[in-house]
């Protein structure tokens, strides 16, 4: 038996047992019980429009206004990582160990309730504000370490040229070194944006009024108060919605750069 022929009957037979597979499950599955406690229509109605124009519209809200603020911290971050003064490398490392090692939760946890109570002092925008700058105090350290990967990806040269013609280190830095360096970090930097869209499910611990919620605390809510859990897959629909595009667009973003090298 040749080998193609050989590699093309293992993967029809791992086909075969993968159909076979999703059938069994198919036909173990209680479909009534499924539809009664997920998939009640009357329950999905009653959800919107508050689910898309409050919900989801907080969430993408949350999401831009975290990953902006992120985006200028790292900026910052990394740029003090790699900077020749020691005492600005060790803070920026520090922060960026800190904040990368502690789970996004406690986070927004410690900004919510620990600050206030050992300092006295209140994020502005309230309860929603403190999650928001516990988001972008995570997102900061994660954008540093991308864009402190990218300024490193761009060639010495490229500095080194600028240099000769007159420009100074930080005109360098600015107008050369990270125009570039964003150019490289495009993929990872949306990949971050789509975390983010899903961190946003965390601001449940600071609190949130019915004007605030997003779509998970959206969806819990909605399960309370009905009695069913239809609610909660249609924020999974909503989420899938918004990531669904975004990580699409990084697998693009992805071919395009591999294709330009």
């Amino acid at each position: 038996m040749r080998r193609t022929t050989r590699r093309r009957l293992t993967r029809g037979a791992m086909y075969a047992l993968f159909v076979a597979a999703i059938g069994l499950i198919a036909m173990a599955a209680d479909w009534e019980r499924l539809r009664r406690v997920f998939f009640q229509l009357d329950v999905a109605r009653e959800q919107f429009p508050e689910i898309v124009t409050i919900a989801a519209k907080n969430t993408v809200l949350f999401t831009v206004i975290s990953f902006s603020g992120g985006l200028v911290l790292g900026v910052t971050l990394a740029l003090m990582k790699l900077s020749p003064v020691l005492p600005y490398r060790w803070l920026a490392t520090v922060y960026i160990e800190v904040f990368r090692g502690l789970p996004a939760l406690l986070t927004i946890f410690g900004i919510a309730y620990v600050l206030p109570i050992a300092f006295g002092v209140r994020a502005p925008g309230g309860s929603v504000g403190a999650g928001l700058v516990a988001l972008i105090m995570v997102a900061g350290a994660y954008i540093a370490e991308i864009v402190r990967a990218g300024i490193q990806g761009v060639p010495k040269g490229q500095s080194e040229a600028a240099r000769s013609l007159g420009m100074s280190p930080a005109r360098t830095m600015f107008f050369i070194v990270l125009p570039q360096a964003f150019r490289i970090v495009i993929p990872p930097i949306t990949n971050e944006f789509v975390l983010l869209v899903k961190d946003t499910s965390l601001l449940f611990i600071a609190g949130s009024t019915l004007l605030t919620k997003e779509i998970t605390t959206f969806s819990r809510d909605a399960v309370s108060t009905s009695g069913n859990a239809t609610p909660l897959v249609m924020g999974g629909m909503l989420y899938l919605l918004i990531t669904i595009p975004l990580t699409r667009l990084v697998a693009v973003l992805e071919r395009r750069m591999a294709k330009t090298r």
